[in-house]
């Protein structure tokens, strides 16, 4: 039961938008109409051929099963199948092909596929980096590798307009301890959570991993968050390095996936270059390049005890902030 349910709300709305984009096409009894097998059907609905092909196709989005549990998800599969079959057909009884957010739904999953399949046959099959390749990021990411930490985290959130950022700030330098910051947000009348958390190297943003792994114990990195401010408090620090030999199947992933994005853009900067894209009205603006992320600033926070056991933040940019002492999490 349980492996049913997991199936059900994985593959329900996907497969759906299959069928409707497919527009159910009404397969008879004996051979289907591009040419497959009567006994390749797994099963009929109202007279509509669901095949094995089908199910084959559902099981390769969980390439990690084995032979006896694919053997058992490809019945549940096939049941789903048949449920969603059955409410396509009557998605289509009731027009809700024709309906603009469904037809609009359609379109959108239509060009994903149409770009991956172009993608996936202009590009192939990827090799793997070389040794050399591998050795120069693991050299170049200590704080991934080498030098790879586990970090104890408190994190405090804080709901302000973009006015406030800088008292935030000055008084986050001035406060001794986390306390005296906490109850300045509760005068302030600024809403605040705060959360504690052990996070690995690896499951820590990017673009906050290198400042955390520099930072002492005890220091602090203010991000900008889209509601205001995160503060995030390194409270403590492990250092569990991970070899090469543990560490180079992730780097490989990593490398191949830098090389499919690299060719992907080579790609459409090729397209972009012989195509006419023109943007209107609020999008006018769309074409240009993004603007380089704002230099991060400096300011003074309180240290944080040690945290355990909760979600990793995550931001786009974050700003270096030195330490005190002795403090506990506002709350």
């Amino acid at each position: 039961m349980m492996m049913r349910q997991g199936f059900a709300s994985k593959l329900c709305l996907p497969v759906l938008i299959a069928l409707l984009a497919a527009g159910c096409s009404d397969k008879k009894e004996g051979a289907s109409t591009d040419g497959t097998p009567a006994a390749q059907v797994a099963a009929k609905v109202n007279g509509t051929e669901l095949t094995v092909g089908q199910v084959d196709f559902t099981l390769q989005r969980n390439p990690s099963l084995d032979k006896e549990q694919t053997k058992a998800a490809s019945m549940q599969v096939i049941r789903y199948l048949v449920d969603q079959e059955l409410l396509a057909q009557k998605a289509i009884s009731d027009k809700l092909d024709g309906d603009p957010k469904v037809v609009e739904a359609l379109d959108a999953a239509r060009r994903q596929i149409l770009a991956e399949a172009f993608v996936t046959r202009k590009l192939g099959t990827l090799g793997e980096p070389s040794d050399a390749e591998v050795t120069a990021y693991y050299d170049g990411h200590p704080e991934l590798f080498a030098k790879r930490k586990i970090y104890r985290l408190q994190e405090i959130s804080i709901k302000a307009p973009q006015e406030k950022h800088e008292a935030i700030r000055a008084k986050l330098t001035a406060s001794k301890t986390l306390n005296d910051f906490a109850a300045w947000l509760k005068e302030e009348k600024l809403p605040v959570k705060a959360a504690e958390g052990v996070k690995s190297a690896e499951q820590l943003p990017k673009t906050i991993l290198p400042k955390l792994a520099a930072m002492p114990d005890g220091q602090a990195i203010v991000v900008n968050a889209p509601d205001g401010l995160l503060v995030i408090v390194l409270a403590d620090s492990q250092v569990q390095p991970a070899t090469m030999e543990q560490a180079k199947p992730a780097i490989i992933r990593v490398l191949q996936g830098e090389a499919r994005q690299k060719a992907v853009k080579a790609e459409l900067d090729a397209l972009k270059a012989t195509a006419k894209i023109e943007y209107f009205g609020e999008f006018a603006d769309a074409g240009k390049a993004a603007d380089a992320p704002a230099a991060a600033d400096t300011a003074t926070a309180p240290a944080a005890p040690a945290a355990a056991d909760a979600a990793a933040p995550a931001a786009p940019a974050a700003d270096t902030a030195a330490a005190s002492k002795d403090a506990s999490a506002p709350k």
